[in-house]
């Protein structure tokens, strides 16, 4: 039987499951094969028809089970041999998601391709913690960086973020956060407030706040480890958490 092969890349949000778009969970409905990642939660395959086939391709900071070009290989064989393929992805596809490389490898076999935008965990994570990136009198911008680059280093872009008064939001960083912190030292910023947020939006959420100084301690003491996400800036000081901090601070004083 003849099938006609089509990709739709979904971005399956933050982490909790009710926070996938429309459009994204009926893609899901509609799909022959589902090929999602680790940080898409597993939760959204109740959604599939009881006839899909779906794998887990997932990739996480230092345990990548499967190697992008075999991604991207079997999402375009699977399209072939059964019709719809959805590639389900953390996040938002086309922030630090690889969703163009694979968009633009699957229209070189002459396959169509929708895009489906995701929530970000860039700016979703911040918001459910109650902090906005942006603030009037506080924060004009924010930056989005990914704490690794292909080569495995720390982005550049971090040190240039760091100079500015902008929020900073560094995605999957926690394994980079000495080397952030020692930046944001060097350019004597040790009272800025930062926050990391482990597993955000999901029911085993952990959060620290604290200030560049400091941080590396409680995070430590507080057991953070992966996927996590770093939010540094002034916006960060209006969380509650660092509000008690500042507070506890001055008792003591």
């Amino acid at each position: 039987m003849k099938v006609d092969p089509k990709i739709t890349l979904v971005g399956a949000g933050p982490g909790d499951p009710e926070l996938i778009t429309v459009k994204g969970l009926k893609a899901l409905q509609q799909a022959d094969v589902i090929l999602y990642d680790a940080l898409a939660n597993a939760a959204l395959l109740t959604h599939a028809s009881s006839k899909a086939i779906c794998i887990c391709v997932g990739k996480r900071s230092g345990k990548h089970s499967h190697k992008q070009p075999d991604i991207q290989m079997m999402m375009v064989q699977l399209a072939f041999k059964h019709g719809h393929v959805v590639r389900l992805k953390g996040g938002d596809p086309f922030v630090f998601g690889r969703g163009y490389e694979e968009m633009a490898y699957a229209k070189a076999f002459d396959i169509p391709v929708s895009i489906i935008p995701g929530i970000s965990s860039a700016i979703a994570v911040p918001a459910a913690q109650e902090i906005a990136v942006t603030k009037r009198s506080i924060a004009e911008s924010f930056w989005v960086v990914t704490a690794t680059t292909k080569e495995g280093k720390l982005s550049k872009d971090v040190a240039l973020a760091a100079q500015s008064s902008a929020t900073i939001v560094i995605l999957m960083g926690r394994r980079k956060l000495s080397q952030v912190v020692t930046i944001f030292k060097q350019l004597q910023r040790h009272d800025l407030p930062i926050m990391i947020i482990q597993n955000g939006t999901l029911p085993n959420e952990k959060v620290v706040v604290s200030s560049i100084d400091q941080i590396e301690k409680v995070a430590e003491e507080a057991n953070i480890g992966t996927p996590a996400l770093i939010v540094i800036g002034e916006t960060v000081s209006t969380h509650p958490q660092f509000i008690q901090t500042v507070q506890s601070a001055v008792v003591r004083a």
